[in-house]
């Protein structure tokens, strides 16, 4: 029995192949990082949103017990430069203020942190 091994065609094939490999397409990894980065950051904000429409909108919009509105820039400056893990423990935790009051969790207690970080999150982006 003999084999016949086209040995050109097989070297000419993957040439071929790994020409589609080439590295100048492919993006920097620093762009890759950025992307992603990036991408993780939106979906952070979206649940931002989401939790703060469905959670948070009812004291926040009207001011209730001195929550600050998003958007009101007076309101949050001081708050803002406490820095965000500062407002999110706050969130979390609950705290009476010169201000106001707020609950644990807003009195939501099945939030979990990453979700009450993300609407604080989000209501400061509003008002910077």
């Amino acid at each position: 029995m003999t084999i016949k091994v086209f040995a050109p065609a097989v070297v000419i094939g993957s040439l071929f192949i790994l020409s589609a490999c080439n590295p100048e397409k492919l993006p920097a990894s620093d762009e890759v990082y950025e992307s992603k980065e990036e991408s993780l950051a939106e979906q952070k904000l979206d649940e931002g949103k989401k939790i703060y429409e469905s959670n948070c909108a009812g004291c926040h919009d009207a001011g209730v017990s001195g929550a600050p509105k998003p958007g009101d820039k007076e309101a949050w400056r001081d708050r803002i430069s406490l820095g965000l893990a500062v407002m999110a423990k706050k969130s979390i935790e609950g705290f009476e203020g010169k201000t106001g009051m707020m609950p644990p969790k807003g009195g939501n207690s099945t939030l979990t942190d990453s979700e009450i970080t993300n609407a604080v999150n989000f209501m400061t982006l509003k008002a910077r």
